[in-house]
């Protein structure tokens, strides 16, 4: 299935609108209202919204297909502030988030209200109020009536630049695998032939607090028991998990090791794009196929894919490698103390043909999602064939 560059214009469009909406755990209504208007103008879909916020997309017309429905899911909020106090030119911003304390020092930020635009403001220390969230005060560019307990505040940062086939935004995580959700689920919608799976979408609240959203999806049974889940997300790269080396079927992350019969089935469909397997390292980078996949443990961090694993559905992960993870720019060496400048935010940052390629993967998963051959057929194949060494 080829995607045409009409397509891909628009949903590198999307990628880009998503990716610079201010959004936080538990204030996710600018996102939240972006989804709206997208299924607004797909008049077959329907949109329920479960006790915990979290939005549930489907087509009526897939209900009947064969086998469990396949989900793709992701979360719709980033680390963020929002507002707890303002007193004339000054406010209290609570954290929702996990970044480095180094970060904070001096750093700017922007208010984002809901009827004064948005209002620039500098950090100027950490209060004593730490539960349940770390709470920084900061001094307004100059005093703004409007500003609301609530209102989310963002890291001051530029303006998104798709350059060099890199796309350079406020908030990839997890914004971007959302926009590659509902890329994948529009090129399902519009092309043929139909799913053979009922493929359905649901996006979760308040990931970056401890996977609320997720949990209350489970906690109150709202994806459909015996489903397959694919939690999409954007992973720190490294240095065996490079940026441009293709989207990520993640095996596991530092809680738990995912379902691997349905991760063996995604990286059968990833094989079948790419006509073959990520390099090994017996060959030369220049002989891998065009498309480009990989498949990893990501030990970093935890994601929602451990959730659904946990509450007994068959649930793995597929993510974007990704830069100056959280916005922390120049991460590897503030970690190490060995950064020779003040550590400062920045852009978070993907490649634009990982972002193409998980939408190529997911729309080919929810195309068609079959069991993976039997890994001791094949086994049993090697030793059909290379045993006779044994007797030499």
């Amino acid at each position: 299935m080829t995607i045409p560059p009409v397509a891909r214009e628009l949903h590198h469009r999307w990628l880009v609108e998503l990716t610079q909406l201010p959004t936080a755990a538990g204030r996710e209504q600018r996102v939240i209202a972006w989804i709206k208007r997208w299924i607004s103008e797909r008049p077959g879909l329907t949109l329920t919204v479960d006790r915990s916020g979290n939005l549930h997309v489907a087509n009526p017309a897939w209900a009947k297909l064969g086998g469990p429905p396949v989900y793709f899911t992701a979360h719709m909020d980033h680390p963020a502030f929002t507002v707890v106090g303002v007193n004339g030119g000054q406010v209290e911003l609570g954290f929702r988030g996990g970044v480095m304390d180094d970060y904070f020092k001096e750093a700017r930020v922007t208010i984002h209200t809901e009827d004064a635009g948005p209002v620039g403001a500098l950090l100027t220390g950490r209060t004593d109020v730490s539960v349940p969230f770390p709470v920084y005060r900061a001094e307004l560019d100059s005093p703004v009536p409007g500003i609301r307990v609530g209102d989310v505040a963002t890291w001051e940062l530029p303006e998104a630049l798709i350059e060099h086939g890199i796309v350079r935004t406020h908030a990839c995580d997890d914004l971007a695998a959302l926009a590659a959700a509902l890329a994948a689920y529009d090129v399902l919608l519009t092309s043929s032939p139909a799913p053979w799976h009922d493929v359905r979408l649901i996006f979760t609240r308040a990931e970056e607090i401890g996977f609320i959203g997720a949990i209350g999806a489970c906690h109150d049974k709202t994806i459909e028991p015996g489903s397959r889940v694919l939690a999409l997300e954007n992973s720190r790269s490294f240095d065996d998990s490079p940026i441009g080396g293709g989207p990520i079927v993640r095996v596991g992350d530092r809680l738990s090791i995912f379902s691997p019969s349905l991760t063996a089935s995604i990286a059968r469909r990833a094989e079948e794009i790419a006509g073959g397997p990520p390099p090994t390292a017996s060959q030369k980078l220049s002989t891998a196929p065009a498309w480009k996949w990989q498949r990893k443990l990501m030990a970093g961090g935890a994601c929602e894919a451990t959730v659904f694993c946990t509450y007994g559905y068959d649930a793995t992960c597929v993510c974007l490698p990704l830069g100056n993870y959280h916005n922390m720019a120049d991460l590897t060496a503030v970690q190490a103390g060995t950064n020779s400048a003040p550590a400062r935010v920045g852009p978070e940052f993907i490649s634009i043909a990982d972002f193409d390629g998980l939408v190529d993967l997911l729309a080919a998963c929810g195309r068609k999602l079959e069991p993976a051959p039997s890994i001791q057929d094949r086994i049993d194949k090697m030793w059909a064939e290379k045993s006779f060494v044994l007797r030499d």
